[in-house]
């Protein structure tokens, strides 16, 4: 199976309704080796992914991010009351399937824990005044890489933070060490829908500027 690498990316959505089939071996061995194919900082490669399949952990899991979503839900609609109903429907849409998932995560076949070693990483930010980002550079191009080869295999999948809200539990519940951190949770598995497709997504010339800040790509 072969997908062109830019209609992987042009295609790339957030699946949040997925089947429980199970994944074959290969499609999964094929996916877990496209993160591995991600560049890091020094060439550490300074993270690890536990894939659970377990039906207890998964189970364990769902617990713990359930509510999460519930808490971060009703500050997502709040911020649109309000709002024109034209553009506030395609969020409730958004919001309805985070619901199938807070309900049903612990029915994806795969669900793809990224971890990470702030020791094996060289954090160039970790002294400045600011949140430090640059150590995300050396395990999000592997999650990536792993949600576009997704696509490849017509797999559906979608990337969320809010089990960090509750970390503790979760490195409990996976045996993760303590100086360790998490820092993705992606469930995988065959869409319920149509799965990826088209997205919308602002273009370079909004993204991107040329040679300043403040100068617009496009005026060149």
């Amino acid at each position: 199976m072969t997908t062109d690498l830019y209609e992987a990316m042009s295609t790339l959505r957030a699946v949040r309704r997925l089947r429980p089939d199970p994944i074959p071996e290969d499609v999964l061995a094929r996916v877990l080796q496209a993160a591995c194919w991600a560049p890091t900082g020094g060439n550490q490669q300074p993270w690890k992914v536990v894939v659970v399949t377990d039906p207890d952990l998964k189970a364990g899991l769902q617990e713990i991010y359930r509510p999460e979503w519930q808490r971060y839900e009703k500050g997502f609609l709040a911020r649109l009351e309000g709002q024109p109903d034209e553009v506030v429907e395609p969020w409730r849409r958004v919001a309805r399937a985070g619901d199938y998932l807070a309900d049903h995560l612990h029915e994806a076949p795969a669900i793809l824990m990224f971890c990470a070693n702030p020791a094996a990483m060289a954090i160039t930010d970790a002294k400045l005044d600011r949140v430090s980002m640059v150590g995300g550079g050396s395990v999000y191009p592997a999650v990536q890489n792993a949600m576009l080869a997704c696509v490849v295999e017509g797999l559906g999948c979608t990337l969320t933070t809010l089990h960090c809200l509750r970390e503790d539990k979760v490195k409990e519940l996976l045996n993760i060490p303590g100086s360790w951190a998490t820092v993705g949770l992606v469930p995988i598995g065959y869409p319920v829908g149509r799965g990826n497709g088209p997205i919308t997504r602002k273009g370079a010339d909004v993204m991107a500027a040329r040679d300043t800040f403040d100068t617009p790509w496009g005026r060149g």
